[in-house]
């Protein structure tokens, strides 16, 4: 937990993921000595902040995206959203221009977002909510789980992965943009033909806590049936709890592989998540759990 909760601390809004960057390749570094294969590393500019591990001779890559939801300061006091965060009225936002550090109050309304601060704020600054970290024995809930929760859930299969891409993206909340790039990379390099979306899922009324980690069958986007029975039968051989969704609205890096021209089958796997976009989300322990497990069953079997 103290590794998440460092990991949850960073900021890292979509355009602006350096600092989680660094700080992976760091742990990186120090950790994949015990790793049950030390993998081949690629990142630097080229690959502007993402980062590419490649283990053995992979089959299937998984996904992972490091930055989250935000604001950016515009003028007169007012705040651009960074993907869709919600306007949840006297939030704590901090961040940090070149007069200092930033605590002010997310005021105003949905349409109309301002900031409360007794100076004005450089133009372009990012902002993001305060994070407040509670762990009980059944739930963690804080800022960002969304998808610091699939970054975690990717470093953890780096522990027993024998062949797979493990890759950590960037972009993904603002509308994607590093994906295509970086298949274009793992195609060339070691290419694959199926791929897992590590990142985190809506509670509905379909999907509820505590009841395993949700497989989605289709979000605004469909993945191919042929590759989702192979995944679903995977998923019964394993006994691991597991949920199924199906939504009409919502998209994940799963939309850049779809797009892309290569023929790569794809999934979104991930624990769900309450007041999405909010600085309290919410997801159940023993989902992550299962979201681990799983990953580490389906990269073993597929």
């Amino acid at each position: 937990m103290e590794f998440l909760r460092e990991l949850l601390s960073l900021s890292g809004v979509s355009g602006d993921e350096s600092l989680v960057s660094g700080w992976l390749q760091k742990q990186i570094l120090q950790r994949k000595g015990s790793w049950k294969v030390c993998p081949e590393i690629y990142s630097g500019e080229n690959f502007h902040d993402a980062i590419l591990l490649k283990f053995g001779t992979p089959r299937t890559a998984v996904f992972a995206h490091m930055d989250t939801i935000g604001f950016m300061v515009r003028y007169n006091n007012q705040l651009i959203p960074i993907g869709g965060p919600e306007f949840v009225e006297g939030a704590v936002l901090v961040g940090k221009d070149r007069l200092g550090d930033i605590r002010c109050r997310l005021i105003g309304s949905e349409d109309a977002m301002i900031y409360d601060f007794p100076r004005a704020i450089e133009r372009g600054t990012r902002l993001t909510f305060e994070q407040d970290i509670r762990i009980s024995p059944s739930f963690i809930q804080a800022a960002y789980l969304d998808n610091r929760l699939g970054v975690y859930n990717a470093l953890q299969l780096c522990e027993t992965l024998e062949h797979g891409w493990v890759v950590f993206t960037t972009y993904e909340e603002h509308g994607g943009g590093s994906v295509p790039f970086l298949l274009k990379f793992l195609q060339e390099t070691a290419p694959v033909k199926q791929a897992l979306i590590s990142d985190i899922t809506w509670i509905t009324e379909g999907i509820r806590h505590h009841e395993g980690v949700v497989i989605s069958l289709r979000d605004k986007f469909i993945p191919r049936r042929k590759f989702l029975d192979r995944i679903l039968a995977l998923a019964e051989q394993s006994k691991i709890p597991h949920q199924l969704e199906v939504e009409a609205y919502g998209g994940s890096d799963g939309r850049e592989v779809q797009f892309s021209p290569y023929a790569i089958d794809w999934c979104f796997i991930g624990a769900a998540e309450d007041q999405v976009h909010s600085p309290d989300e919410k997801v159940s322990l023993g989902d992550l759990d299962s979201m681990i497990s799983m990953y580490q069953y389906l990269m073993k079997e597929l």
